[in-house]
């Protein structure tokens, strides 16, 4: 399995807009962070996860050329507003429509927002088309890659949790929740590669602070652990060298490898 960060920022993007991010050296290129979204490829197929605003301009610069599948964590706007640019992916599709997975509140949102790529087809070629489906718990993508997902808790929302098995590996992506138990914490125990909210040092009503991700994965116990959706309050070279050896700061374009 292949996973590259496309963004690791939070909602406003890193640095924020008319804000002096005195926290950040801004010279350091890890600090200039998008919207968090990631791309997974495992057994010959690619998957996207989430789509914000500079979706366009991160496939480019990831060299992003083919999706098989996408699925929406949920529906809030840092998340969903690039899909308008999955037109190109399903203009080389040969059906010219992409299979878009998410929770009822995520196919909600993408009908609510993009009514134009919710028919059978497109309404002519350059146009997205959008073939939503309820994300199930399983989903067997391929002999060796299968996709599980489970709910977790985001304020007063449920985003997508996602456990990817491919070649004996599992990758876990658990974004934009307050908290991992139940049986998101019993999916992800153990896994070669978690990755988490990592919001900011203060709590948070719908994300994971430092601190809480910190337990979280002492508790999960993952051979390694990546924090994504950072604001500008977490310095990639001043929290690198305070975390535990296992433990990383995601940052825009990073690859792992499973």
């Amino acid at each position: 399995m292949k996973l590259t960060f496309l963004g690791t920022g939070t909602s406003q993007g890193v640095p924020v807009i008319a804000h002096n991010n005195a926290t950040l050296d801004l010279s350091n290129p890890k600090n200039w962070r998008t919207r968090s979204s990631v791309h997974v490829e495992a057994d010959g197929f690619h998957i996207q996860v989430d789509a914000g605003p500079e979706f366009r301009l991160q496939c480019l610069q990831n060299k992003i050329d083919w999706i098989d599948l996408f699925i929406l964590t949920h529906g809030h706007s840092d998340h969903i507003v690039g899909m308008d640019d999955l037109r190109r992916f399903c203009d080389r599709m040969p059906n010219n429509v992409m299979p878009v997975y998410s929770n009822k509140y995520g196919i909600e949102r993408v009908a609510a927002i993009f009514p134009y790529a919710m028919g059978e087809k497109p309404t002519q070629m350059g146009y997205p088309c959008f073939r939503t489906k309820l994300m199930p718990e399983f989903m067997q993508v391929s002999d060796d890659l299968t996709i599980e997902s489970v709910e977790l808790p985001h304020g007063n929302v449920n985003t997508l949790g996602l456990v990817f098995k491919s070649g004996g590996k599992k990758l876990v992506y658990y974004t934009d929740c307050h908290e991992v138990v139940g049986k998101a914490a019993e999916l992800a125990m153990n896994a070669d590669v978690l990755i988490l909210d990592f919001l900011r040092v203060r709590p948070h009503s719908s994300h994971m602070c430092t601190q809480v991700a910190l337990e979280t994965v002492r508790r999960l116990q993952p051979k390694k652990a990546y924090f994504t959706h950072t604001t500008s309050e977490i310095d990639y070279d001043t929290w690198t060298r305070s975390l535990p050896k296992n433990c990383h700061i995601a940052y825009d374009g990073l690859i792992v490898e499973l």
